[in-house]
């Protein structure tokens, strides 16, 4: 299993806030601490709120690029239903370029819609947007010379679209929450999956990741091109005990927040003690119980291929984070792919 981190650029560490500038050098550092720490991958999502610093995720990866040297770097998502292909794909290959071939996508809908008014967008073509603007993405990263027309774009007749990633194809996740269709989709296309699960108990989406590979069987892919990737909040701690403590009070403030904006009740130790359990979608704990959890919830969904913590978004202070880094690269990692 592939383990790494995903960022939203997140300036507040619970109630002390950062300036921008060193909430980005912190960032960057983590990333090439991440690297050295024989992490995975490292993804940076996009928001366009004042909280967050990931509106520009190419630009944020093109400099973690220069810091290191095996970490594949990812966003997590792109919103493409508010982008265009073309320029999502020249900046994403233009990322390979930096990295040398390590630059991928997650591509999604976004759960986070700020960017659809900003740019111009509505939000009753939510899923319209996405079905077509795919499509060209798919297109781009497989020919260099494009024919293409839709609703939403203008037509393109034979255009070259450059510079060209180093990887013959650039790896494209679907980034996907709860929605058949979206599922059934990424199998169709044959497209590696991308799950977040921020709630609940991650079992409960193994019918939704069945789905997934039978419609890709269907559509005549093998099992092996059918990747599955998890994304879910998580801490590592030394212990379980210090996890607890390090991570629940900046936890219950954003859900908390979050609850009041969108209708949801405050968070309960009780709730987030079910959510830490087991089957619970959090992944916090000392090195031995996370890595048991995440082989754990590998098994429930049938093989999970990546899985990625979100992990600023609990109050965590960059020392925090730089430690938990390290827990996961000197002892997670190695507990989940031990073999023996």
């Amino acid at each position: 299993m592939e383990i790494g981190v995903d960022s939203f650029a997140s300036a507040m560490y619970g109630s002390n806030s950062l300036s921008s500038v060193d909430a980005m050098e912190q960032l960057l550092d983590r990333i090439a601490f991440a690297d050295e720490a024989g992490l995975h991958v490292f993804g940076i999502g996009e928001h366009h709120k004042k909280e967050f610093l990931d509106s520009a995720t190419a630009v944020i990866l093109a400099a973690a690029a220069a810091r290191t040297k095996r970490i594949r770097l990812t966003s997590a998502v792109t919103v493409l239903s508010a982008a265009d292909p073309v320029r999502v794909y020249q900046s994403f290959a233009t990322l390979d370029l930096i990295s040398k071939g390590r630059a991928e996508l997650v591509v999604g809908r976004g759960s986070s819609i700020e960017a659809y008014p900003l740019f111009g967008f509505s939000l009753n073509d939510y899923d319209a947007l996405f079905r077509e603007k795919l499509d060209l993405l798919l297109k781009i990263r497989d020919h260099e010379f494009v024919s293409w027309s839709g609703k939403f774009r203008p037509t393109l007749d034979n255009q070259p679209v450059y510079p060209r990633s180093l990887q013959e194809k650039l790896p494209i996740w679907l980034g996907v929450g709860g929605t058949p269709e979206s599922f059934a989709r990424a199998g169709t296309l044959g497209l590696p999956l991308m799950v977040a699960v921020i709630g609940g108990e991650t079992h409960r989406f193994r019918p939704l990741v069945d789905l997934y590979r039978q419609a890709g069987q269907r559509a005549g892919f093998k099992p092996e091109q059918l990747k599955v990737g998890l994304h879910s909040p998580g801490y590592v701690a030394a212990t379980n005990e210090q996890a607890i403590v390090d991570y629940y009070p900046g936890y219950a403030e954003l859900w908390t927040k979050l609850g009041r904006e969108r209708g949801w009740p405050p968070v309960t130790k009780g709730q987030f003690d079910s959510l830490t359990a087991p089957k619970g979608v959090l992944v916090v704990g000392g090195p031995e119980q996370v890595a048991k959890k995440l082989k754990l919830h590998s098994e429930a969904l049938g093989g999970v291929d990546r899985f990625t913590f979100q992990m600023d978004n609990a109050g965590l202070t960059h020392n925090q984070l730089m430690s938990s880094i390290e827990l996961i690269g000197k002892e997670v990692i190695p507990l989940v792919n031990d073999n023996t």
